[in-house]
């Protein structure tokens, strides 16, 4: 009889170990496949950081692409990040000075284009990197905002998570990315932020020269001279041809406004020497970004050298650099130094990072 209720023991211990084994999260695909990031050549030695609570897998980033380019995360689902990032333009919304958001809504600000992100959290080593105003610190914080911004895609984030939670697909993709197919606002903003990481432009007409598989032209030449010298005076702001990102990572006022009405890194910070500050775009991918600056009034390359050429405004938070070129309207550039500026910038464009959407 003893025997017995052991043998009974020991069976009801079996069952209830198997159940509970049941209902945890099962992951039969294995760990996550690390992703491997290859520092481009010419690119320094310093390969960006990536937080060590979001490793870059290649789970991660197919399951991250796949979201960035779904409108379900839109609360009418006929918006995704890609509608406004476009990867056939360098992850900018090409033509349009401002995108328009889930329900026809406009903002005052134009799309950034989307590449070498993973640098800007290495190099800027303050809590404003993202956003044209600096609002955000790292690209987790950074790919929530579209997504519940009223203007943008306008969404509730529980409402996001119990789509995807219900989707055929994607518990399985989140199992794979994440080890269990439990999705959070976390795991999402997480595998896009895994792909934006894995955006890299590297392969110009500059990168080329730099490499030596090609001449420059003379034009780009002296345009190259230009771009260094304090004549043209655009390395201060976009950094010397040491550096191949074409940003110094930093906020500027340079000059658009007197008294502008967006208030730039001031928004954030509340501090008076920070108004009209916003932050220094690469130089990296112009043909396919257009139009420029913070508010796209540019619709041409052309226009923006010849505002820095003449159009530059004093305000109070001027940036030093290009005050001291007021006196002349500008930098006071002559044709051939406009052409030759416009030619070294036209050989930064990377027509190899341009991806068809899918």
């Amino acid at each position: 009889m003893r025997k017995f209720n052991y043998l009974y023991f020991i069976a009801v211990l079996l069952f209830f170990s198997c159940r509970k084994n049941t209902n945890e999260p099962q992951d039969s695909s294995g760990s996550p496949t690390p992703f491997q990031v290859q520092l481009p050549s010419g690119f320094g030695w310093k390969m960006f950081s990536i937080p060590s609570d979001n490793p870059l897998t290649v789970e991660g980033v197919a399951l991250g692409e796949k979201l960035f380019n779904d409108p379900i995360l839109s609360a009418n689902n006929t918006q995704s990040c890609a509608t406004c990032h476009k990867p056939e333009f360098a992850y900018s919304d090409f033509g349009n000075q401002f995108s328009e958001g889930a329900f026809g809504q406009r903002g005052n600000r134009n799309t950034p284009a989307l590449f070498n992100l993973g640098w800007n959290e290495t190099y800027n080593l303050t809590s404003h990197r993202w956003f044209w105003d600096g609002g955000k610190a790292d690209l987790e914080q950074q790919a929530v905002g579209p997504i519940t911004n009223p203007i943008e895609m306008a969404n509730d984030l529980k409402v996001m998570v119990q789509r995807l939670q219900n989707h055929f697909q994607y518990p399985g993709l989140f199992r794979k990315a994440f080890g269990s197919d439990t999705i959070t606002v976390s795991r999402v903003v997480k595998a896009i932020a895994q792909f934006e990481r894995s955006l890299i432009s590297s392969n110009s007409p500059y990168d080329q020269a730099e490499r030596r598989e090609r001449q420059r032209t003379p034009s780009e030449f002296r345009g190259m001279q230009l771009f260094v010298s304090e004549k043209g005076d655009c390395f201060h702001c976009h950094g010397s041809l040491s550096s191949p990102f074409f940003t110094n990572f930093s906020f500027h006022n340079i000059g658009l406004d007197k008294f502008g009405a967006d208030s730039g890194l001031y928004r954030i910070t509340g501090n008076p020497a920070d108004l009209y500050k916003f932050k220094t775009p690469s130089l990296r991918n112009l043909l396919f970004t257009a139009p420029y600056m913070h508010d796209g009034r540019f619709k041409t390359l052309e226009e923006v050298i010849e505002f820095y050429s003449s159009g530059i405004q004093p305000s109070p938070t001027l940036d030093p650099n290009i005050e001291k070129h007021i006196k002349d309207g500008g930098l006071a550039l002559n044709p051939m130094e406009k052409a030759d500026l416009l030619a070294f910038l036209h050989s930064l464009s990377d027509s190899s990072f341009l991806k068809v959407k899918k």
